[in-house]
């Protein structure tokens, strides 16, 4: 009965990671709550992990990546005005980052704009180039989807040339919006914008060589989807992104947090 149990719950657990290949154990034990419930099977989240660790199952950290910053510029750059910052509701706060995706085509690049409240990816832009005309594309989608447009809305992000430029400083200025940056060159000002590029690649297969830019934007599109409406997320008591950006109850949060 044992090993018929622990086939239920491996089988569970592959159906999961169809959506979501690599989601964590605690996140995987939250998602099998029901199947478990419904199944009257009582597996407890340890024995989860020995299961999966039995099994090869684990998933295993992939190494860090190119760094895609250029911040030795002359062009403006403002002061980090989100340091030591709690956001209390949707849109107070977005942090932006941008990272690199292989096709055999050549490199792409992904500007994201994630809600530090929330979570969720409100912007993004897909592009062959870095060129800020490519990467502001994640700013227009953020603006025009953005819930709550009374509010002051500070963008945050590192020193890049993209954000530093003209065109950028024009279009938040011009949708009240603050730019803030990073000071010193440490990861951790922008900690939450990097943790959400690791996030993206490690559980949503962008890491990997894929054929072409065509695959890769369909890539993008369908695990920013999943990301926001399907993976629960340690620093949101297990909810999504998409449900705690569209609640309508406010509660602190720290910018820097679990994913």
């Amino acid at each position: 009965m044992a090993e018929q149990t622990k086939a239920q719950v491996k089988h569970f657990v592959q159906e999961h990671r169809k959506q979501l290949p690599r989601v964590g154990t605690r996140k995987l034990y939250y998602l099998m709550q029901d199947e478990l419930h419904d199944n009257n099977i009582k597996f407890g989240r340890d024995k989860v992990f020995d299961l999966l660790r039995e099994n090869d199952l684990l998933i295993k950290p992939r190494r860090r990546y190119v760094q895609t910053t250029m911040s030795k510029h002359w062009m403006r750059k403002w002061p980090n005005i989100v340091k030591e910052k709690t956001v209390t509701q949707p849109d107070e706060v977005w942090v932006s980052d941008i990272t690199y995706l292989k096709t055999d085509e050549g490199t792409c690049y992904l500007n994201m704009i994630t809600d530090a409240y929330s979570r969720k990816i409100v912007g993004y832009a897909l592009a062959d180039s870095m060129e800020t005309e490519q990467m502001i594309g994640a700013l227009r989608m953020a603006v025009e989807h953005k819930g709550k447009t009374d509010i002051a809305t500070i963008h945050h992000s590192d020193r890049g040339i993209q954000y530093c430029s003209k065109e950028y400083g024009r279009m938040t200025a011009q949708h009240n919006i603050r730019l803030s940056m990073t000071e010193n060159s440490d990861p951790y000002e922008n900690a939450l914008a990097e943790r959400m590029n690791r996030t993206m690649k490690e559980e949503f297969g962008l890491h990997a060589t894929l054929l072409n830019f065509h695959q890769a934007q369909r890539l993008v599109e369908e695990s920013i989807a999943l990301y926001n409406h399907k993976r629960p997320h340690l620093a949101l008591a297990m909810q999504t992104p998409e449900s705690i950006y569209n609640q309508q109850k406010s509660r602190p949060l720290s910018i820097v947090g679990t994913s």
